[in-house]
């Protein structure tokens, strides 16, 4: 019980104190805040860094403005997985067009709206906002609701791994306080940090991070945070790939007061078909693998646990597996060429971030790194 609350308490979209890292494994730069925003205190890298790791803010609300231009196959984010299930096997409702793994992977390109509203680890609720339609995920306490309107399908989760199951493990995080935190707690060894200046991010006076790794590599360049200068939330998170903006999550409004317990309240319009799942039920393995914390160690271990071999470190992180003999035809080894392109020794699927390299011989690799890093990795012996 005690692992299973501090994961849930590390998965929140809003640092709830339960963090208690600081900035000494960065590689920080001395800069000082610069004169182009808000005048604010003079705060070095390492101070704004701490200030961000450790807040201790539990509850928010707000609107968040997400642009994702990842390079992702339209047919995945359609949702169209091999089997037509979500991501993972591991989610509720499968197979309903509100199940929150193969909903929330569309946030993953374009631009979306989302509300959110935060009381601590165990009440949260996302809206995405578009057009004509909406989609809602709802957690409060032992239960979580999911809701497309669009086909009036709902999903309802009870039981102690309520939560767990409904979260999305998805290639990139898409709230500002996911992404922050993945970015920071990378190793000093890998990582450069300085302060770029200062920022107005939805009323909020901000410190701008700009975060870059040393190693190269990478698929990304560098990334820009604006941490709130009062309680240290990161409001926004810029992702580069080269010149390219691959992801922007940034407030557009945000009050840090307390929701209303009404907030966390739902129930299912009336007509919509409702799908029952105890979250309870034969979890507790996949609770066993996973990752307690987004850093560099708790990476290495999830993949080891799950089977995966992990090489490099930091930005330059490779993971690798031998696939199943039955995976490398049919549906599954279909799908994936169709997706790749053909390369020496195997198929190779490119995004403007993530890369896999599927050989021939039925290894494969992946990584927020370039091609020829996924070639090493699979040639090295």
């Amino acid at each position: 019980m005690e692992r299973t609350t501090r994961r849930k308490a590390a998965r929140v979209l809003v640092p709830a104190g339960v963090v208690a890292l600081t900035a000494a494994g960065i590689g920080l730069v001395p800069a000082m805040a610069g004169e182009s925003g808000p005048k604010l205190p003079e705060l070095t890298a390492e101070q704004v860094v701490a200030k961000a790791l450790g807040s201790d803010v539990q509850a928010l609300s707000g609107t968040v403005k997400l642009k994702a231009d990842l390079g992702l196959p339209t047919q995945l984010l359609g949702g169209a997985l091999p089997g037509g299930g979500a991501p993972g096997g591991h989610g509720g409702g499968e197979g309903s067009e509100a199940a929150p793994e193969a909903k929330l992977l569309q946030l993953l390109g374009g631009e979306h709206t989302l509300r959110v509203a935060v009381d601590g680890p165990d009440r949260q609720r996302l809206g995405l906002i578009g057009g004509l339609s909406g989609y809602e995920l709802v957690h409060n306490g032992s239960e979580v609701w999911a809701w497309d309107s669009r086909s009036n399908e709902a999903v309802h989760l009870t039981g102690a791994q309520a939560a767990e199951r409904a979260k999305p493990e998805l290639p990139l995080p898409v709230t500002p306080q996911e992404a922050a935190k993945k970015f920071l707690e990378l190793g000093a060894d890998t990582t450069q940090v300085t302060v770029e200046g200062t920022a107005t991010v939805a009323g909020q006076p901000a410190y701008e991070l700009r975060v870059k790794p040393k190693q190269s590599g990478s698929t990304i360049s560098e990334v820009r945070i604006a941490v709130a200068a009062e309680n240290g939330v990161p409001l926004a998170v810029q992702v580069r790939s080269g010149s390219t903006k691959v992801l922007d999550a940034r407030f557009s409004e945000v009050s840090f007061a307390t929701p209303s317990a009404d907030t966390f309240r739902f129930t299912a319009p009336k007509g919509a078909k409702v799908t029952e799942e105890n979250a309870g039920v034969g979890q507790e393995k996949w609770l066993q693998n996973a990752p307690d914390a987004p850093d560099a160690k708790a990476v290495e271990k999830a993949g080891r646990d799950a089977g995966f071999k992990v090489t490099g470190e930091g930005w330059t992180t490779v993971l690798s597996a031998r696939l199943p003999a039955e995976a490398t035809g049919g549906e599954a080894g279909g799908f994936a060429k169709a997706l790749g392109k053909p390369v020496g020794g195997g198929s190779l699927i490119s995004t403007k971030v993530v890369n896999v390299l599927i050989t021939d011989d039925g290894r494969v690799f992946a990584g927020a790194v370039t091609p020829q890093v996924l070639q090493s990795a699979a040639g090295a012996k």
